[in-house]
């Protein structure tokens, strides 16, 4: 995708989240939630740690498609885990976050489909 549509479409899946969450939501508001969505189990008190395994599993999730990451399954208190499938490759700052930012928006696409698919 060029730039243009790389942009409309980093604009349309933000959107897609302040819709449902409210406004101002940063790349890491975006993970947070979508690391909530994976984990499934809606409205939880998190420790400091378990915010950070929240973020992991989004991580983990939006790269799972590109290879890095496959699905082991759940623990017994329900929590996603996931192995390491292939190295990620170096990247400068700019360019993980164009990876994730683009992760983000075929999530969103999945998302929007398997809405669509229920309906």
């Amino acid at each position: 995708m060029n730039i243009k549509e790389y942009k409309a479409a980093w604009k349309e899946a933000v959107l897609f989240f302040e819709e449902r969450f409210g406004n101002d939501l940063d790349i890491d508001g975006i993970l947070f939630l979508i690391g909530i969505q994976e984990l499934g189990q809606g409205n939880v008190q998190l420790t400091k740690d378990e915010k950070t395994d929240v973020m992991h599993i989004a991580v983990c999730t939006l790269l799972e498609p590109y290879g890095y990451y496959e699905f082991e399954g759940l623990d017994p208190e329900g929590w996603p885990h996931f192995k390491q499938k292939s190295k990620l490759p170096h990247l400068r700052p700019l360019d993980q976050q164009k990876l994730i930012k683009e992760a983000i928006i075929d999530y969103v696409k999945s998302q929007k489909k398997t809405a669509q698919d229920s309906n």
